[in-house]
């Protein structure tokens, strides 16, 4: 299909296969919507807040940079009134307890900045006045979903099942659905975040109608993707190998004294984007400065060398650390080289 047009009959064939492809590996319920949008996770995010957000008052949980993102935008940006911020620092989950659902909830599933992940949905109740809008771009192939406490949630392409970037995806609950087709937000709607015509929402989004130009190339991708991740088992394969990834480093943090876990609480521990702190009270001993000097020539060590972990230092934001991938399509041999790299790695920049 590279080189045909997505308007063709053939290519919104291709990008319908997508959508229906994605929704039986995630076994999404059968009366609920799954759409391509730009702008990768934070386009498809940002087009679910500005086409459902406003009505309700909002509580937003906040636990790392991309949280507190979604924050900042819905305060600052559509300048919302009554947002209530459910704020913790890195490395915790704040209480979920204080949630109103009364109101509308925004909310992250897995902190890709934090290294702190929802254990499940079981502190969302099924009946609720409110929309539950969720960001699981790292957590939807690799964890499981209530769909049932669902109401919006997007992912991209290039999370979890690493993939390509640029293209997001956006479920919508019936109760979502309703909510789009009752209200008119009060801002201009560009046309890249319009998910309407003639007042309702636009269906055929969700059926290969793509709002702009996807990359035919990255359709393929995409579907080739979804095709090994079904021929392997699907869902349970997917969380199964992400189990054991994590694994890896669990037990390299268990035997090794100078580094551990940000989340330090297992049961909210991101099992995908883990995050990894230095705490060798030789290297906490240094001026901020000096650990920044010293963790740019740790990560420069493995780069020169070869090592198969490009880019693996915090989130710029982030506590200084690791952050480490272990998604579904990393192998855990590799993690297990990786970690003796990291043992060596520290051993040699320690004695320096």
């Amino acid at each position: 299909m590279i080189g045909r047009s997505h308007r063709s009959s053939d290519g919104k064939l291709k990008l319908k296969k997508c959508i229906e492809e994605t929704k039986q590996l995630l076994k999404l319920p059968d009366d609920f919507l799954l759409g391509i949008l730009p702008g990768s996770n934070t386009g498809a995010f940002e087009i679910a807040l500005w086409n459902s957000l406003g009505i309700k008052d909002i509580d937003v949980l906040v636990w790392d940079s991309f949280g507190n993102d979604w924050a900042n935008d819905i305060s600052k940006q559509l300048k919302l009134p009554n947002v209530n911020i459910i704020k913790e620092e890195y490395g915790s989950l704040p209480d979920l307890n204080k949630v109103n659902f009364q109101s509308d909830v925004v909310f992250t599933w897995n902190g890709t900045t934090s290294g702190v992940c929802l254990p499940n949905a079981d502190w969302i109740p099924y009946n609720r006045e409110g929309l539950t809008i969720c960001d699981a771009t790292s957590a939807v192939f690799a964890y499981e979903i209530d769909w049932t406490k669902i109401d919006i949630l997007t992912f991209s392409w290039q999370k979890a099942l690493g993939g390509e970037g640029a293209h997001g995806m956006l479920v919508l609950s019936p109760n979502a659905v309703k909510r789009i087709n009752n209200y008119e937000p009060k801002w201009p709607m560009p046309k890249l975040f319009n998910l309407k015509k003639d007042g309702k929402l636009n269906l055929q989004i969700f059926n290969g109608l793509t709002i702009n130009t996807p990359s035919l190339l990255l359709v393929e991708d995409w579907l080739s993707i979804i095709k090994w991740a079904v021929s392997n088992g699907g869902m349970d394969f997917l969380k199964q190998k992400t189990q054991e990834n994590y694994e890896v480093f669990k037990k390299f943090c268990s035997e090794n004294m100078w580094i551990d876990f940000l989340a330090e609480n297992e049961i909210y521990r991101s099992k995908t984007s883990v995050c990894l702190k230095i705490i060798d009270p030789w290297f906490c001993s240094l001026e901020k400065n000096e650990q920044e000097k010293r963790m740019e020539n740790f990560i420069s060590y493995l780069e020169e060398n070869n090592v198969a972990a490009f880019d693996i230092k915090s989130y710029r934001t982030a506590p200084l650390g690791l952050r480490i991938w272990c998604g579904p399509t990393v192998e855990k041999l590799d993690l297990e080289y990786l970690t003796k790299w990291l043992q060596f790695g520290w051993e040699s920049i320690y004695k320096k």
